[in-house]
């Protein structure tokens, strides 16, 4: 009798070829059809910010980028691209120091210290938090956050003023300076960071964990060496998720931040500004060269996210290797 399967007297597909179901070829047209729709939308707005760029640089009669005040037909002061680079720079790179370590330290406490009972309601905070509109951060960052600062500057220019970084020009000034910034950023991407964490800690494989409690590590051992090592590439794309909320935010940074044309090394003084709100601020009135100015400086703002993803993406691919992701 023959038991040979009737599968196996079906004819083989040519060589070259892969048998696919019609759902497969849509969905496969789909997603292709998807990307590349973005990538040209990206090419769409980089070519519209180059064009208004180089009519604005063929217009100016200073130095796009030391120039800190550009004025031009009657335009409101619009500050040069060095000033707001270094205001954007600088104050996502506090909100980031300040909010990484804390939401490591949060996602890690809900995901593998706290009892169930606890872990459920902090993270339901945490994602609650993530919902706030950038405006009531931005009002209650300067109706409370601001009055209260300047005792910690107070105290940071007191004993770390010899830093020239913690230097206050004028004690006593309301604490509008990208110090106060950083922290309401911080306060702002704790919860991105942490929930994108999170999701990553709890996919750390279960049998990496015991193993290491079969071996009498202890519960921070088994954190160093078996959660974050895997969840390393995680971390990173959760903090790039977070620095570009913190490089492109707006309304916060317009409502707390006193900005001026200046740029100096004391984060504790009211100077400086960041891409986002001089451009929320001014583009309202604004002439026609103004508007090219600011959108100037909106591709510089688009080039700087495009090259922290970039390194975001070159780190990723060159840490997978060592953690248990690509597994």
């Amino acid at each position: 009798m023959d038991t040979t399967p009737t599968d196996s007297l079906a004819p083989p597909a040519p060589a070259g070829k892969t048998v696919t179901r019609a759902g497969d070829r849509v969905f496969l047209g789909l997603s292709r059809g998807s990307g590349i729709l973005l990538l040209v939308i990206m090419a769409a707005i980089a070519v519209f910010l180059t064009v208004r760029t180089i009519s604005a640089v063929s217009q100016d009669h200073g130095n796009f980028l030391t120039t800190f005040e550009w004025n031009a037909d009657n335009t409101p002061p619009v500050f040069g691209i060095a000033v707001l680079a270094y205001g954007t720079v600088v104050s996502s790179v506090i909100a980031m120091v300040i909010a990484l370590p804390v939401s490591i330290g949060i996602a890690l406490f809900i995901s593998h210290y706290a009892p169930r009972r606890v872990a459920s309601p902090l993270a339901y905070v945490v994602d609650l938090l993530a919902a706030v509109p950038s405006i009531v951060y931005g009002l209650w960052g300067a109706l409370y956050l601001v009055p209260h600062m300047q005792g910690l500057t107070a105290w940071l220019d007191q004993y770390l003023g010899w830093t020239v970084v913690f230097k206050q020009s004028a004690p006593g000034t309301a604490a509008r300076s990208l110090f106060t910034v950083g922290i309401l950023l911080a306060i702002m991407i704790i919860p991105i960071i942490t929930n994108v964490s999170r999701e990553v800690f709890r996919q750390v494989p279960r049998a990496h964990e015991e193993a290491a409690l079969a071996l009498g590590a202890t519960r921070w051992e088994v954190v160093r060496m078996s959660v974050l090592p895997f969840a390393r590439s995680g971390i990173v794309s959760a903090s790039m998720l977070g620095l570009g909320r913190a490089l492109g935010e707006t309304m916060a940074v317009a409502t707390v931040l006193s900005s001026s044309p200046v740029l100096t090394a004391h984060i504790l003084d009211p100077a400086g500004g960041t891409f986002a709100q001089n451009i929320a601020s001014h583009f309202g009135e604004a002439t026609d060269f103004g508007r090219d100015a600011l959108i100037a400086s909106g591709l510089v703002l688009f080039v700087i996210t495009l090259l922290v993803n970039g390194a975001a993406r070159m780190i990723i691919a060159r840490r997978k290797e060592y953690s248990g992701a690509a597994a």
